[in-house]
């Protein structure tokens, strides 16, 4: 068993190698889709919202924010105000922004490990552009859906916060020497470059995904078709939900023409929390050099989803 285990990367990437050379036109078909989503949707999106996010870092937002909430997230989140701004970028700029902003904070001092590994517990999230314009018009043909989704997304973000805060809270927040202020000479080149840097990242996972997506084409189907078999689901549906699990835009474009019921909106709702796989590869890559992993935080990311499917329930229940 040992030197199976061993040997299970190397298998993996000899049946890659195969289904590639097997399926040439499938692998460079979903290569240009994700190729497509990322200059369509993630570069405009993202770029901006990194650069912008790396130049508040340096001219001190988080020393700014840990002043000013110090004392309020002490006692909700068990963390202090520098963390906030993490979660700020995390709900307005989208996946992987939280987690970018979270290592760099780390590496700068102003988190300590255990806040930094908490805060990746509930700031990594999607944005309200993302949720409104691709899910919910794009997906349900509805802003409003859009909008309910990324309010129980924050909401649950916040909920979650809470689950993770030690049991002896902080009173107020520790001094401690924040991030020293650059002039925007020094600031802006090191803000573009390493926001470049990240979301190249972000896109070699993108592709990578919408690739593995396409190679699994038959066999995510097969599955899907158990799947609404033993649970009753649609199976759009159920084959969303497996795709959603690998690659979070794949998923949510295979709910395309379903109908906004709670089931469906609930389902979305699972996906968006969760992220998928390539959201977890994308906040390993931008984490790259920091003392900090991603065990916890995919379960709470796990979580994430469930909670917000149940809340998306509740909703249409009340």
């Amino acid at each position: 068993m040992r030197k199976l285990r061993a040997a299970l990367p190397l298998l993996a990437g000899l049946g890659a190698m195969a289904a590639l050379i097997l399926c040439p036109e499938t692998a460079a078909e979903s290569a240009r889709w994700g190729l497509r989503l990322c200059f369509e949707m993630l570069i405009p999106s993202l770029l901006p919202f990194f650069v912008v996010s790396a130049l508040l870092r340096a001219w001190g937002l988080p020393g700014v924010l840990g002043r000013l909430l110090g004392g309020v997230t002490a006692r909700l989140w068990g963390m202090e105000g520098a963390g906030v701004s993490a979660f700020l970028l995390g709900i307005t700029g989208g996946y992987p922004l939280g987690a970018a902003t979270i290592g760099q904070l780390r590496r700068d001092g102003a988190l300590t490990r255990e806040e930094a590994q908490r805060a990746l517990c509930f700031c990594n999230n999607t944005g309200p552009a993302f949720l409104v314009g691709a899910a919910g018009s794009g997906i349900f043909h509805s802003s409003a859906v859009g909008l309910l989704l990324y309010a129980v997304h924050v909401l649950t973000a916040g909920v979650l916060g809470m689950l993770t805060a030690p049991k002896e809270r902080i009173t107020a927040p520790r001094e401690r020497s924040y991030i020293a202020v650059a002039g925007v000479a020094e600031a802006l080149p090191e803000a573009v470059r390493t926001s470049v840097d990240a979301l190249l990242s972000v896109c070699g996972f993108v592709v990578l995904f919408s690739v593995l997506t396409g190679l699994l084409g038959p066999q995510i189907a097969a599955l899907a078709g158990n799947l609404s078999a033993s649970l009753g689901m649609e199976l759009t549906g159920a084959r969303a939900l497996l795709t959603g699990v690998l690659e979070l835009g794949s998923g949510l474009g295979a709910m395309e023409g379903l109908a906004a019921t709670p089931g469906n909106v609930a389902l979305a709702a699972f996906v968006i929390g969760f992220g998928g796989l390539s959201v977890q590869a994308q906040s390993a890559a931008v984490l790259h050099g920091t003392d900090l992993h991603l065990g916890k935080p995919i379960l709470f990311k796990l979580l994430h989803g469930l909670l917000s499917a149940l809340v998306i329930q509740l909703v249409y229940i009340i």
